[in-house]
């Protein structure tokens, strides 16, 4: 694959916002890394891009799944590199943008995943477990991909299980086809990313994110699925069953994703490619350069 450039930052950091500029600037075309905006009908607690925001930039990755399925890295990867090829083709830039950082990990570095098939027997048993429970099994049986999961994740946890019992070993940390990126990170101190979350907490309560829940509810997804989404879904999804108030509702979720996007902040440390950025004008100079180089 040719160059692309992916767009880093913890929740609620403005990357959305970033990456639209830079790809409008750049001539290029979004492919999401966000492990929820894959879903439909889950816009407002993921925080989707609207048409106008997107200001005629294409995007990719979103709404390709049911949120009633599970979504795999595997698929996420097959899809991804499928929309970056096309970006590609068409003389355009790929903006690989997002938090999830095993999606983008994933791709940029070729990383092989088994498509192992859900095994329902085994997964009932594993997510009556608790995560540091699954975390300590994981760090036994796969060392290797226990340094890279968010262990707070049980979700991702249980699906890691899953393919090391299920296909008899680890998965492969080989790095088939490192592609030619440059990374960028979108950094803010603690203290203001903790305002931003909150405003933007507020501001897709009022924008309609718990109509947003019951509406998938409604369709099917059921309550324990909508608990395994996180944050907002689970949260939520809590308030509506009764579980908690909304008070409660919103003074957990302003916690959690804060530690959440601590845990994303931890993952990102962790690769020595990132640029740190605080500002368009920084990214711009730094894809100036990187753009003008031959692949």
């Amino acid at each position: 694959m040719k160059k692309i450039v992916v767009i880093l930052g913890p929740t609620a950091s403005g990357k959305t916002d970033l990456s639209i500029k830079l790809a409008k600037k750049f001539g290029g075309e979004i492919v999401s890394a966000d492990s929820r905006q894959v879903y439909k009908g889950m816009n407002i607690g993921t925080g989707k891009a609207t048409k106008k925001e997107m200001q005629g930039i294409p995007h990719h990755l979103l709404d390709v799944a049911s949120p009633k399925k599970r979504f795999t890295v595997a698929q996420y990867k097959k899809l991804a590199e499928k929309a970056i090829k096309n970006i590609q083709k068409k003389g355009r830039l790929p903006f690989l943008v997002g938090g999830t950082g095993f999606y983008i990990q994933a791709v940029i570095d070729g990383i092989i995943i088994p498509e192992v098939k859900p095994d329902l027997k085994l997964r009932k048993g594993l997510e009556q477990k608790s995560a540091e429970d699954l975390f300590k099994r994981l760090e036994r049986i796969d060392p290797k991909r226990a340094k890279n999961i968010d262990k707070f994740n049980k979700r991702r946890l249980v699906r890691a299980l899953e393919i090391v019992m299920s296909s008899k070993s680890p998965v492969p940390p080989l790095k088939t086809n490192p592609i030619d990126s440059e990374i960028l990170i979108l950094g803010t101190n603690k203290k203001d990313l903790n305002k931003l979350i909150y405003y933007r907490l507020i501001k897709r309560l009022k924008y309609g994110m718990i109509a947003e829940v019951k509406r998938l509810r409604k369709q099917g997804v059921s309550w324990k699925r909508l608990e395994e989404f996180g944050l907002e879904y689970r949260y939520i999804a809590l308030f509506l069953q009764g579980k908690i108030s909304k008070k409660e509702m919103i003074e957990k979720l302003q916690k959690e994703i804060e530690h959440y996007a601590k845990r994303q902040m931890t993952w990102f440390k962790r690769d020595k490619r990132i640029h740190w950025i605080k500002n368009e004008k920084q990214a711009r100079n730094l894809l100036k350069n990187f753009t003008s180089t031959t692949s």
